[in-house]
């Protein structure tokens, strides 16, 4: 039975999510109608084709609640279109463009490393991941037609920033030349940031064995308050399988 793409892309980054979360011992809800967010405290943005999930969120009507959830302080991380979806301001986007949740102060390229066939991977630096989840002070980045973050208002903690040439940076917009000199200077680009209860990363981690992202953003909900619990459901964990070493393929360049 053929598998319509888009839904196929949805479920490819949900189940991955859902595992990582297990593997700490949480059970992970889908969210498909505004009124499920009541039901919840913290919220996972997975990746996905943005525009696209724009289009069956206005739909179904769900950024209203989207939104008011954000301004509610509750925690949300986005990864790579979820990351698109919190920006405040997004550039390169498809003709028309598409309606942000926002509430995250950045501006955010949607397609800066390419296109799918430029997805990539490699070991990132992440200083502050290591600090608070331990282990070595790089984690391996999944990058799959990925976003990069531009600018980032005063408020924004950069959790993690990616190094790239004058060679290998695309056009950008001419609205927005001055970053992009300062980017030959800086030769690097944002992919992490965290804004008070809002978590943003470029990247895939849940497509690597790595739980240490996962594991932050629980914390962070956790430190949302005791009701923030309650959308964290204890499941129980099996432990041979948590002794496990899980161990990644090679980095792909």
């Amino acid at each position: 039975m053929p598998i319509n793409r888009k839904l196929a892309h949805k479920y490819y980054y949900y189940t991955p999510i859902v595992s990582a979360l297990r593997r700490l011992g949480v059970k992970g809800v889908e969210i498909r109608k505004p009124e499920q967010l009541q039901n919840v405290t913290s919220l996972i943005i997975p990746g996905g084709e943005s525009t696209t999930m724009a289009k069956l969120a206005e739909y179904h009507n769900m950024f209203p609640a989207l939104r008011e959830f954000v301004k509610m302080g509750r925690p949300v991380w986005g990864t790579c279109a979820g990351l698109i979806f919190l920006a405040d301001k997004a550039i390169g986007q498809k003709t028309g463009g598409q309606q942000l949740v926002g509430g995250l102060d950045c501006t955010i390229h949607r397609n800066f490393f390419g296109s799918q066939i430029q997805s990539f991977e490699a070991e990132v630096l992440a200083p502050e991941l290591a600090s608070k989840e331990g282990g070595p002070e790089t984690f391996r980045g999944v990058f799959i037609r990925a976003p990069a973050i531009l600018e980032v208002g005063p408020e924004v903690q950069v959790l993690a920033d990616y190094p790239v040439s004058s060679n290998s940076l695309l056009s950008l917009d001419s609205s927005i030349e001055v970053q992009k000199e300062n980017f030959e200077e800086q030769s690097k680009v944002i992919v992490a940031v965290r804004q008070g209860s809002i978590l943003g990363t470029a990247f895939h981690p849940e497509l690597t064995a790595d739980t240490r992202w996962h594991s932050y953003f629980l914390k962070m909900a956790n430190e949302n308050g005791e009701d923030a619990s309650s959308s964290l459901v204890p499941i129980e964990v099996d432990i041979s399988y948590n002794k496990k070493q899980l161990s990644d393929l090679p980095v792909f360049q």
